[in-house]
Formats: C-alpha cells, structure tokens, sequence
C-alpha cells in the first residue's frame, strides 16, 4: 500500500521539476536590453501629423537680382582691356575694365580750351578793373569783363563735371577712362571682352556684381500641378554638387504667366547662401510639400526597417519588454513616415540602431 502512494507522489514531483526547468530556461530566453544597448539607441513616440503632399520640381539657381550692381559704360568707345572673368571676386573700387573713348579725349579738349577762355577772360576782368579805376573805362566795361570772367568758370565746371560722370580721376587726356566695381563681391554676368566697341545708341550693362549671400531658385511648375504649389509652401532643396545636403525655404513668388517656350510656370525660392555652396546656373531640385486637410499617424522614417518587403518597427515597453511590430505605411514625406491604423498615439518606438534588436528579436516574428 505504501509503494502505491510513493509512486504518484514520484510522479508529481517529477513533473513538477521538469515544468521549472522550463520556465527557468524560457526565463533564459527573454530579450533584455542591456545598459551599453540603452545608450546607443534613440527613443521617439508614434504622433498625429497633417499630412504633408510632396511635388518635385526642376530648376536652378541664379543669383538674387534685388541685390546686384549693374555696370554701365560711361561713354562710348572701344574696350583696350577686360581685367575680370565671369565668376572673379572683386573688391569695391578695383578697374573691371579699361575703354579708349573718343567721347572722353574731346572732353578733355574742351577743358583745355576752357582753361585758354578763363585765362584770356581774367586778364580782361584784371585790365577792365584798373582802367575803372583810374576812370577810363566805364561801369558797363567792367561788368561785360566780370560777366565773360564768370561765363568761362562756369563752362569749366561745366566740363568737369561731365568728366566726373565719365570716371573722373580714372580718365585721362588721351580718352581712357576706367570702369570700376562699385561693391564687392562677384562677376556674375559679362558681356564684354578687350576689343568690343560700344555704340552711343547702346544702352546696355556691361558687367553684373553680386555678393551671393543670396541666391535665388528658380523652379518650373507645369500645368497640371500648378493648383498643388501656393506661396508659402514649404521647399527643399538639393544639387548634383551637394547630394546629401538639403537646404530648406519657401515659395516667396509664383509668376502669374506661363514660360512661353515651356509652358510652365516659374516660381522662386529665396536661400541664405551660407558658404557661399550654391552658385548660379547649378541645377536643382525642388521639393515642395503642402499641408493637406487630413492627419495621420507619424513617425521618423529613420525607425522603419523594411525586410522582405514588409516594414517593421520597435516597440519599446521597457528594457525588458521590447518587441517587433509590422506596420503599414500610408507614405513617406521626407524624414516622416505616414502610418496606417495599427499603433496607439504615443507608443514608443527605436528610432536609432533599431536593426540591432531587430536581428535580436526576429525569431519573434
């Protein structure tokens, strides 16, 4: 009879070992997050957001027209020597250019004849005073002197001041005259070289200076998505030369008519052109993003890991409770990522080194 109670007794207990052996070892099993991992990754939360919509645009930079010098000729002739090319730096006051003017050296002429007329003009005042003194000459002699002395000044000035205008101290006698730069900063347009001629009837700018603290990105909306893209619309900006870095802005202006030659519409983007990165006529490409009436659920897309074209996140609990959780994604806007239904507000989740634990974790998938 005792054998018979022992024997289930036996039975339970062993059993009973078995079962905390396995818990023990399933205990061992469980992902715990250790304190060197904690301190390489990066928490963030699942959010709200409006939805923003995306529209990539070609263009280009040019540089920012509201802060530029135009250069014109002084006076007409021919261009001895061009000292600049497109893109030199200048500084304020540096000779861009030298032109031979006939213009000038007839200036010049007038001036010297000028001088002849205030010489011979102040020897009559000199004459026509002494002789009122001593009573020969009348009041009316002198006055005509003094009158023809003040005429021949004013010619005088008269000239100068049209050599002012002409350069100034940077002409001379034989009609060269010196163009300079009025500010610093670059050459960004030329429209000249040693040799050219510049007809009196030619109104245009020879040289163009901008500092380019500024430049200006010209985008091309065409037809069909020019109901997607208003002023104020948020933009990003990327060139050939700097794939990786974005600079960011705004729409400052829409024109209000289609380019003739490609049928779309122009719209400008104002940049600091901080480093002096962007230079003008570089492509570009342009990223505007509206706000749409509508929310959805949001997180960096950094925090996605995408296997076998299925998207994954981490969530964390606490170190010893994280887990791997399948989302559906709506859409990808930069650095968001538009959720589908399927995570509460504010879960948190890894948004940094997250494919180490997901290596870790994956055997609970």
């Amino acid at each position: 009879m005792l054998q018979k109670i022992i024997l289930p007794v036996a039975i339970i207990l062993t059993l009973a070992s078995c079962t905390s052996k396995t818990e023990v070892k399933e205990e061992d099993k469980k992902f715990v997050l250790s304190d060197t991992m904690a301190k390489m990754i990066t928490i963030d939360s699942v959010k709200t957001c409006f939805i923003d919509d995306a529209l990539t645009l070609s263009g280009e930079v040019g540089f920012d027209e509201n802060n530029i010098v135009k250069i014109f000729p002084r006076s007409s002739g021919q261009v001895t020597e061009s000292k600049v090319s497109l893109g030199d730096r200048v500084t304020a006051g540096e000779v861009v250019a030298q032109i031979k003017s006939a213009d000038v050296a007839g200036t010049y002429a007038d001036l010297n004849s000028a001088d002849a007329d205030i010489t011979i003009s102040k020897r009559q005042l000199d004459n026509a005073e002494a002789l009122y003194k001593n009573g020969i000459a009348s009041e009316k002699d002198l006055i005509e002197a003094q009158q023809n002395y003040q005429k021949a000044l004013a010619a005088k000035r008269k000239i100068e001041s049209t050599l002012s205008v002409t350069g100034g101290k940077n002409t001379n006698a034989g009609g060269t005259y010196s163009l300079t730069a009025p500010i610093s900063g670059f050459i960004v347009e030329k429209k000249v070289n040693a040799g050219s001629f510049i007809r009196p009837d030619m109104g245009d700018y020879l040289f163009t200076i901008s500092d380019l603290k500024d430049v200006w990105i010209w985008a091309n909306v065409f037809e069909a998505d020019i109901a997607k893209v208003k002023e104020g619309n948020a933009v990003q900006v990327t060139t050939l030369a700097y794939p990786n870095k974005i600079f960011t802005g705004r729409i400052d202006k829409m024109s209000e008519v289609l380019d003739p030659t490609n049928k779309a519409l122009r719209v400008r983007v104002t940049l600091n052109n901080e480093g002096l990165l962007l230079k003008p006529q570089m492509f570009a490409k342009v990223i505007v993003t509206s706000r749409e009436p509508m929310q959805a659920l949001c997180i960096p897309s950094t925090a996605v890991i995408t296997q076998y074209g299925k998207n994954y996140v981490i969530i964390y609990n606490s170190n010893s409770d994280i887990q791997v959780k399948e989302v559906s994604v709506m859409k990808v806007i930069g650095d968001k990522m538009y959720l589908n239904p399927g995570l509460p507000v504010g879960q948190k989740i890894i948004t940094k080194n997250q494919l180490l634990l997901y290596n870790a974790l994956a055997e609970q998938l």
